[in-house]
């Protein structure tokens, strides 16, 4: 049987497609079968032979592939039938096969059982959002998938949200990676146990056939690659092979998710090494296998990679076979054998393309690198996948299917060896890729699974050299772009560096490389492995000394460099990604005392690196001039290792510091940078274009500064304080090239520097010194007062949010060091130092963040400047600062004036750095301080404020930190110190500042004015100074003395200690000859620190003796030294602190500082004015008078704006403004008067040129989303939940008319109804008017106006001239003089039937206008253009609803309801009633009285026919009203109890002749309050059950009789329900009515309040009306009362209405014929349209209205809600998931934006919603951003966020991915913004959407 099964499926080759599907099937599971039968027995050879013979045939690579791959027209040829087919029967066969007979599904699911799912491991790619918690997680790098997220407990954690970059997976259940803790509930337990053992023969079938299938799958890998021609493979090709083996990786996918019992047969098949060896060696007889294997072969060698078994060979007879690994071939010497590596160091490797003299590369052993760079041996099925999937650079598919194993614990291990073993092959294969991000990505998606686990890392660095290879690795990739360095000396410079123009560097192509360094390094037992092996050392300081001077910056000092280079960013990213990560990665571990000898390593590999790198650079003493280089990691490695060393590891510095040389050498470039930062400040490199600015301020920006800026001056401050003090200060003041400026004489040259740079410089100079003494981040701070240093000067410089905040403190970059962003002593660090201010709202709709702003004791002792200047970025962040802490000390009281930056205390000094002090104590220093201070006083140019400033501080500085010893130091005066030099005696500030100075000769241009002078006899000199002494030394004391200490270092071992100076190339005398000669004069100078200081105080408070010493009126200030009023104050509070301190440190002091005070101060002379400082006075005179003409003109035209100013049209808040004059306003007045703002003439609106006002009109169906329930409606976030919009307004006004539509006569419907509730239009104003021909001319004005404006002035778009309000269109104001009002508003006596037909008449007169609409004036032609305008502002669709296109009565329709729509808003802008009562915010600035004109002259045009006008049948009765019903086809007209009774006021109204008499309009209301009292009744009485119809019946027709039967709602009633029981309305009450009747029991007051709020509405809207036509205000009134205080304020109530009984509505009826004859009258209509429909007649009976005020959709509390639900929704167009789903805030439709599935016509989804549900209004949430956008017609703009994180911080595009929260004011602010159709005027920022959103 088993012959005939194999023979059945035998049969050709490829197995025919011709067969019938379904049979083969049967034979194939048939088969499959039988085979595992055979396999089950014990002796089960035969069978396996059989099944190989099978797989053999089904899987047989010789197959078309190769054809397809290789030549297109093959694959082509082939079509549909093509290698495809074949694919896929093999893959069948494969399924059936693992089944064993059985379907493939049950299979599965069988197999499924057995999965002990102790983690999870689901993988995902680019873009999947997951979560991150580092409350849980033990690697930073953890994540989780958002199921197993969800499924635990995170409560309170400190979690985010994130999309992935890379790709990931997941880590629940992983407790390597994280806390248990976290775990789901579905990986919490360890299930292991209670998982039944798998059955064998389950998964049988898998072992035998998956190694052919993946021995197939690698064959056609190998048949398809092709070595690419060039060094280019042909991503074609490859793509095309990647996407024919799609299935089959899929079906390999497929089967890693059975769960872990196919995973574990997996990992058998692809570790074994037998099943590799018996298949893949291309021993066999097979020619197919053996091709393949010759194709692996090639591809190994074109690898650059040799296959062991050559090994021997190729090592001794291709000396050169490895540099086709190299990119740069000028190695081939140094790299390509290593033998040869030991030989000299000046090797000279000729041909080394211009990259001269190589220094060598010490590798820890020579053969171990060969093999790591280029030896590849695979033994396994995984090795060589592994392989393949490099050379294929990575496909996604294979990416995944290799991390899906990883779950199995023993293929974890396998794999992380197999891609270490290949580490050097991806590099390579990484270089040359062309898609190197995406390659990038793929890397780390699949190493960061592997090394974030310390065990597995741990392992792998044992057994497979970890560390040598990633070290190794590194080092070959950078030296594949190494150029000379240029560094100092040229020529003979050795030195090379990365040269960040390459691709390598420009695109980070090396972060993969490096973050595994980083990542793997973060683990402490291979950090250790790592500080303990010296190999490893040297090799890595050799790596970090390839970016040692990288990008190296030369000053351009002629022209502007032409291109400027942009590779400074490549620099600055590669020093901190590549050094500066792994060192704070190996800080990290080197944190307790145990750990020193890791330290002295690194030290002392460090420091040989830096000594190479002098020499190579051929560095003796002084660095090139104009040139400055960034980027010193050797030196930051060394620095952040002693400081660790000290700060954590007691270790003693001087033992880790080398000698003065060395020490003297290293300070040099930290040095350089700190000088070149002042230059660049000062623009001396302006020439260099922005970019070197750019490199200043990344140098100090927040990710940089500690791994730059902090370890350079940490650096310096170490070796001051261990150089000699005036050698380190004349350093400084040379490299700051501002030594010639430090001369007491009032002129000098300086050589090196521009006179207009030298102020900046010398303020540079200072404040690095500042700095340098003052800072303490590494010098003794602890953590946490580092964190609360760096927190207070970020929210000193400005209120920061929190998010911002964490940017920019300063973290240790190395995301393991342990302190965490948000960690717990940042928060509480936080809540000391910080307030928290809500998000305010500002009515201009700029939203603001929430922010934390400094807490008032902070400013009051925290506020640093220093640390304030060191991490500013731009300077104006300084200058914020002081302005900020200015303006707090005003408001505390604490100064009134400009206060100097505060002094503040420092944290004491580590005993280690004591030595820093020194340099305040140095006579170099006070040298220089005298001399400034003299300078200043004297007024020398080139100083400044900020120079006086630091050099006090400088002083103070000295005295808080001077010797204790010095309080008794009469005695010390004769020491033998004094005669050093004729400056100072001592060293010692204190002592030093007391003493006095005679005389200094200086060296001056001879035109200077010291020159003239005679030099004063020696004999009135003191004997203290002899003329000689008297400072000759001053000028080059600076540079001489510096030389002569370098110079005794350097020589110190030698004998020639005196040896000369070595003559310098900036000789300083050697000045250019045009130069004056210099002199030498000598000045009297008769002054002391002290005195000096005492003058300056004179100075600055600018009076004779303002000082007085504190202490001689209160001694208490000597013992309580500090005094609260010396914090803060300018210079002269910094003067008198300073003289405390120096009277409190001696008494010798004490008492000079007394006797100068004594010595009254001659008066200065005073000064002659020269010529120049005339100038200057007039100059300021000048300036003086033309403010003063400028204060007169902006008075003037202040008085002119002023009339604009009163009426405050502040368009941001329509809330509260003050109303424009409108004319209707004032009576008294015999005509309108407007001001047009363009021309600024006022004057009436007349008709050839009318005036007008300034209007929006925009559609909107705002009042189509009222609802009538008080629920509101949520914003749907589960399946279930769905909005239908049947409850809307507009919805049910819909149903209404096409109802109507259906039974009653067209033209007579479109009168019954209003429209507009959807895309009505709505007509705003600002207020303000202007000549309508003005307005052309502004038009056209901007037409021709260049700028880019928000708006399309095409589309007739415009902003209002004077308050810049949007707009579109322009309402011509109705020339009417009101003179008249005075008698329309007269009341009249006329009883109302003379009323009823004065207005009869009045309707029925044509064109009674007084405009004439014949002639063609311009007024008319304008009223004609604006209704066109408000016909277009809305769609066709929603004006035309008429069965009869183009139908007049559409017009007449949509012009009355333009009317309704307008009062309808305004009713609900002022909160849907009028209790409130006064004119209203939009009264004020109504244009309804214009529209009103506008509207009544067009409604004029279309005359009713009197036959069908409704006032007939409102006012009188008809004789004969059965011949009504006359038997006509045609549809009746509708009833008048169906007609909407505001819409038949407003057809009145505007029906009526303008201006309108106030009599005409009472009167119309009184009669249509009838037919709306009957309505109500008529619903009343439907609305309750039979048996109360019947009491009521009975009840009014006793009371009929009565006088005031009429007023009466009972008898009315009982009336009603007597003349509707003749028809059918209250017939067939089946069951279903009953359910609707309420079961209440109606009572005589539940009656009236139906009745009454049944009639409110139109009472309000009746009233606006009124008070807009006849400008009467509107009573306030409480709610209870709203029906009679309007109804008396229409006049329905009679005047002598009683108010003490209870109020009764009936009584406000005034029948104009008698009640029950007009009644019968209508009930008629209804019964004889009820005879045939009777259910649509009770449908159609106008219901009483509760529409409730229209709100936005309610949305939940949490952020996280929406965006799970909507984030992975599936388009309903594509069924895809949109990639910005958008979700609408008014109905909550779900819509793609831009996306082009649902475009239609062009029109994307989000813009047609906007017309669809808004009418060209739409409110959309972005999901995947948390942001609102706004549509408004062509224009959208971005509103902001209305969800909030913790912090009061918007999250836009979730970056951040921190729980966000309703913030229900933003809500609230934009749904206002909505319902008052302000966008347009309150947000900003509109742009053109071009349909596209």
């Amino acid at each position: 049987m088993a012959a005939a099964a194999a023979a059945a499926v035998g049969g050709p080759q490829p197995p025919q497609p011709e067969l019938p599907a379904p049979g083969l099937a049967l034979d194939k599971a048939a088969t499959a079968a039988h085979l595992k039968a055979a396999l089950s027995r014990p002796d089960n050879r035969a069978g396996a032979e059989e099944l190989q013979a099978l797989l053999e045939r089904v899987l047989s690579a010789e197959r078309p592939l190769a054809a397809a791959a290789d030549g297109e027209e093959a694959a082509a040829a082939g079509g549909g039938g093509g290698p495809g087919a074949a694919e896929e029967e093999a893959l069948e066969w494969c399924k059936c096969l693992l089944a064993g007979g059985g379907g493939y599904d049950e299979f599965c699911a069988a197999v499924r059982a057995y999965d002990p799912a102790a983690l999870c491991g689901l993988v995902w790619t680019a873009n999947f959002v997951a979560y991150r918690c580092r409350t849980c997680g033990i690697s930073p790098c953890m994540s989780l998938c958002a199921e197993c997220f969800h499924q635990g407990d995170h409560t309170g954690h400190d979690f985010n949200m994130f999309r992935s970059q890379a790709g990931g997976a997941c880590d629940c259940g992983d407790s390597n990676v994280m806390r248990e803790s976290g775990f789901c509930k579905r990986h919490q337990i360890k299930s292991s146990s209670n998982i039944p053992c798998v059955p064998k023969d389950l998964l049988m079938m898998s072992e035998f056939v998956l190694p052919r299938f993946i021995f197939c799958l690698i064959q056609y890998l190998r048949e398809g690659y092709n070595e690419p021609a060039a060094d280019v493979p042909s991503e074609k090709d490859l793509n095309k092979v990647l996407q024919l083996l799609e299935p089959q990786i899929s079906f390999l996918e497929d089967l890693t998710k059975m769960g872990g019992a196919m995973r574990s047969v997996l990992t058998q098949v692809l570790t074994n090494q037998q099943n590799y060896k018996d298949l893949t060696s291309g021993l066999g007889e097979n020619a197919c296998a053996k091709k393949s294997h010759e194709k692996y072969l090639i591809a190994l060698k074109s690898s650059g990679l040799t296959y062991p078994e050559d090994k021997l060979v190729y090592g001794l007879q291709e000396p050169s076979a490895g540099t086709s690994t190299l990119a740069v071939q000028g190695f081939a010497g140094a790299t390509g054998t290593l033998g040869q590596l030991d030989s000299s160091d000046e090797e000279d490797q000729d041909g080394s393309q211009g990259l001269g003299k190589r220094k060598r590369v010490k590798l820890s052993s020579s053969t171990k690198d060969q093999s790591i760079m280029d030896v590849l041996k695979h033994k396994s099925f995984l090795e060589e996948l592994l392989f393949w999937t490099i050379k294929y650079e990575f496909p996604q598919k294979m990416v995944t299917f290799l991390l899906n194993m990883l779950p199995d614990q023993e293929y974890k291990v396998a794999f992380t060896k197999t891609f270490v073993q290949h580490y050097a092959f991806i590099m390579k294969t990484l270089k040359k890729s062309h898609e190197s991000d995406t390659m990038s990505n793929r890397i780390v998606h699949i190493s960061v699974q592997l090394f974030s686990n310390e065990e597995l890392a741990r392992q792998v660095t044992e057994e497979c050299q970890l560390l040598d290879i990633m070290v190794t690795v590194l080092l070959y990739m950078m030296e594949s772009c190494l150029i000379k360095s240029e560094l100092q000396d040229e020529e003979n410079s050795l030195h090379v560096v990365v040269n960040c123009g390459e691709a390598l560097l420009k695109n980070n192509t090396y972060w993969p490389l490096v973050s595994d360094f980083i990542n793997i390094l973060s683990h402490q037992s291979v950090a250790k492995r790592f500080l303990e092996d010296h190999g490893l050392l040297v090799t890595w300081m050799n790596f970090v000394s390839f970016f040692q001077g990288m990008n190296l910056n030369k000053r351009e000092l002629n022209e502007h460099v032409e291109f400027e280079s942009q590779t400074y960013y490549a620099a600055f990213a590669a020093e901190l990604e590549a050094c500066a990560q792994p060192m704070w990665g190996l800080l990290s571990h080197c944190k307790v005392r145990e750990t020193q000898e890791y330290t002295r390593n690194v030290v002392r590999y460090c420091l040989e690196a830096l000594q190479d790198w002098f020499d190579a650079i051929n560095f003796v003493d002084e660095p090139a001039p104009n040139q400055v280089t960034f980027h010193l990691p050797l030196h930051r490695y060394y620095a952040m290792f002693l400081s660790k060393a000290v700060k954590c590891q007691e270790l003693d510095l001087d033992s880790v510091l080398p000698d003065q040389e060395m020490l003297m050498k290293l300070m040099i470039h930290p040095l350089q940078i700190q000088a070149s930062l002042a230059e660049i400040h000062s623009n001396m490199w302006v020439r260099n274009g922005l970019q070197i600015k750019g490199q200043a301020m990344t140098y100090v920006q927040s990710h940089f500064c500690n791994s730059m800026i902090d370890p350079d001056i940490y650096l310096l401050q170490v070796c001051a304080s261990r150089l000699d003090p005036d050698y380190f200060i004349s350093s400084v003041f040379e490299r700051f090239k501002v030594v010639d400026l430090l001369t007491m004489a009032s002129q000098h040259q300086n050589t090196v520097l521009d006179a207009e740079h030298e102020r900046s410089m010398l303020e540079g100079a200072l404040t690095f010194l500042v700095i340098l003494l003052s800072l303490r981040l590494h010098l003794g701070m602890s953590d946490d007062e580092i964190l609360r240093a760096e927190m207070v000067a970020q929210l000193c410089m400005n209120d920061r949010t929190h998010s911002s905040l964490l940017d920019l403190i300063p973290e240790n970059p190395n995301p393991k060091s342990g302190i965490i962003p948000g960690s717990y002593s940042f928060e509480s660090v936080l809540s000391a130092v910080a307030d928290f201010k809500a998000p305010v709202f500002e009515p201009g709709g700029s939203m603001q963040q929430g922010m934390y702003t400094p807490k008032a004791e902070v400013w009051d002792q925290e506020f640093d400047p220093v640390m304030v200047i060191l991490r500013t970025v731009y300077r104006r962040d300084v200058q914020s600062a002081m302005d900020r802490y200015t303006a707090f000390l005003k408001q505390s009281g604490k100064f009134p004036g400009n206060p100097w930056p505060p002094y503040k205390k420092r944290t004491p000094l580590h005993p280690s750095y004591k030595g820093l002090m020194r340099l305040l104590h140095c006579k170099t220093l006070h040298i220089v301080l005298f001399t400034l201070l003299y300078k200043i006083l004297m007024d020398h140019q080139n100083l400044s404020e900020h120079v006086l400033c630091m050099v006090l501080y400088l002083i103070e500085l000295g005295l808080e930190n001077s010797a204790e010893e010095e309080s008794d130091e009469e005695a010390s005066v004769c020491g033998p110190e004094r005669c050093h030099d004729s400056w100072f005696p001592g060293s010692n500030l204190v002592s030093n500042m007391r003493h006095f100075i005679n005389y200094v000769r200086v060296r001056v241009p001879e035109t200077a004015p010291e020159v003239k002078r005679d030099s004063p006899a020696s004999t009135s000199s003191d004997s203290l100074s002899s003329l000689h002494n008297s400072g000759t030394a001053q000028v080059f004391s600076l540079v001489a003395e510096r030389r002569k200490k370098f110079q005794e270092i350097i020589n110190r071992s030698s004998s020639e200690a005196n040896q000369v100076v070595r003559p310098k190339t900036s000789n300083k005398w050697s000045a250019p000859g045009s130069a004056p000669q210099l002199t030498t004069a000598i000045l009297e100078i008769k002054e002391s620190i002290l005195s000096l200081l005492i003058k300056l105080h004179h100075k600055l408070s600018g009076k004779q003796n303002s000082y007085y010493p504190p202490w001689l009126d209160d001694i208490e200030v000597l013992i309580q030294p500090e005094i609260p009023k010396y914090n803060h104050g300018d210079g002269i509070t910094a003067v008198e602190r300073i003289l405390l301190k120096a009277a409190l440190q001696s008494r010798m002091n004490k008492r000079i500082i007394e006797e100068i005070c004594r010595k009254v101060t001659p008066p200065v002379p005073p000064k002659k004015i020269t010529a120049a400082e005339k100038k200057t006075l007039d100059k300021e005179e000048r300036r003086q008078k033309a403010r003063e003409r400028q204060q007169k003109l902006l008075a003037e035209f202040a008085s002119r704006q002023k009339s604009f100013m009163e009426t405050a049209m502040d368009v941001d808040s329509p809330e509260n403004d003050i109303p424009m004059e409108i004319a209707t306003a004032e009576p008294q007045v015999s005509e309108a008067v407007y001001d047009c703002v363009i021309c600024g003439q006022s004057g009436p609106s007349s008709e050839d040129r009318p005036t007008g006002l300034v209007v929006l009109l925009q559609a909107s169906s705002v009042l189509g989303q009222c609802r009538d329930n008080i629920e509101p409606k949520k914003l749907p976030i589960t399946e279930e939940e769905q909005i239908y919009p049947w409850d809307t307004c507009a919805a049910v006004h819909d149903v209404r008319l096409s109802l109507l539509q259906r039974y009653f006569k067209d033209s007579s419907c479109l009168l019954a109804v209003s429209i507009g509730w959807e895309g009505g239009v709505y007509v705003q104003t600002c207020g303000h008017t202007l000549h309508i021909d003005c307005h052309k001319s502004y038009m056209e004005s901007l037409r021709n106006d260049q700028v880019l404006q928000g708006f399309s002035v095409d589309k007739g778009e415009f902003t209002c001239p004077l308050c810049r309000q949007f707009a579109n269109s322009v309402l011509p104001c109705y020339p009417g003089s009101n003179v008249e009002s005075n008698l329309w508003q007269r009341a009249s006596n006329k009883s109302i039937q003379d009323l009823i037909k004065e207005v009869e008449e009045l309707q029925g007169r044509p064109g009674a206008f007084p405009v004439s609409i014949s002639s063609e004036t311009n007024l008319s032609k304008e009223m004609e253009s604006v209704m066109k305008d408000i016909k277009n502002t809305t769609q066709k669709k929603y004006r035309d609803y008429s069965k009869t296109p183009g139908s007049p009565d559409n017009d007449f329709l949509f012009m009355y309801s333009v009317a309704r729509t307008n009062l309808e808003l305004e009713l609900i802008h002022r909160g849907g009633n009028l209790c409130s009562g006064g004119a209203s915010t939009a009264g004020k600035r109504s244009c309804l009285n214009q529209l009103f004109h506008v509207l009544a002259l067009h409604m004029r045009l279309y005359s009713i026919d009197s036959e069908y006008n409704p006032w007939r049948k409102l006012t009188q009765l008809v004789e004969e009203m059965n011949s009504q019903q006359g038997n006509e086809e045609q549809q009746p007209e509708v009833p008048i109890l169906y007609h909407d009774v505001t819409s038949l006021l407003l057809i009145q109204i505007l029906m009526m002749p303008q201006p309108l008499r106030k009599d005409h309009f009472t009167c119309i209301v009184k009669v249509l309050f009838t037919l709306l009292y009957t309505q109500a009744l008529v619903a009343l009485s439907v609305k309750c059950n039979e048996e109360d119809r019947l009491a009521w019946k009975h009840m009014g027709a006793l009371k009929k009789n009565a006088c005031d039967a009429e007023k009466s709602y009972e008898v009315l009633l009982s009336f009603v329900i007597s003349e509707l029981s003749k028809g059918k309305l209250y017939h067939e009450e089946g069951t279903q009515e009953c359910a609707m009747v309420s079961p209440i029991a109606w009572s005589p007051e539940s009656m009236e309040k139906y009745l009454q709020d049944f009639c409110l509405p139109f009472l309000r809207i009746t009233s606006l009306l009124q008070h807009h036509l006849f400008g009467e205000d509107l009573p306030s009134c409480q709610e209870e009362e709203e029906f009679s205080v309007l109804s008396s304020c229409l006049g329905l109530l009679p005047t002598f209405y009683q108010t003490e009984h209870p109020f009764i509505s009936a009584s406000c009826l005034d029948w104009p014929v008698p009640a029950f004859d007009i009644i019968s009258q209508w009930c008629f209509e209804i019964n004889s349209f009820t005879e045939r429909h009777a259910e649509q007649g009770k449908a159609l009976l106008i219901q009483e209205s509760r529409w409730k005020l229209p709100h936005l959709l309610q949305l939940p509390e949490n952020y996280n809600t929406i965006f799970q639900y909507y984030h992975r929704k599936t388009c309903s167009v594509c069924t895809k998931v949109p990639k910005d789903p958008a979700v609408c805030l008014v109905c909550g439709t779900f819509v793609c934006l831009k996306g082009l599935c649902c475009k239609q016509q062009s029109y994307c989804e989000c813009v047609l919603h906007s017309q669809n549900c808004g009418a060209g209004t739409g409110i959309f949430l972005l999901i995947n951003a948390s942001v609102i956008i706004i549509i408004r017609g062509h224009r959208f703009c971005l509103w902001g966020s209305v969800y909030l994180d913790a912090h009061g911080e918007e999250d836009r595009d979730l970056r951040r991915g921190k729980p966000l929260y309703i913030c229900k004011e933003r809500y609230k602010v934009l749904e206002q913004q909505w319902i008052s159709h302000t966008f347009d005027h309150i947000n900003k920022r509109w742009g053109p959407h071009y349909n596209g959103l």
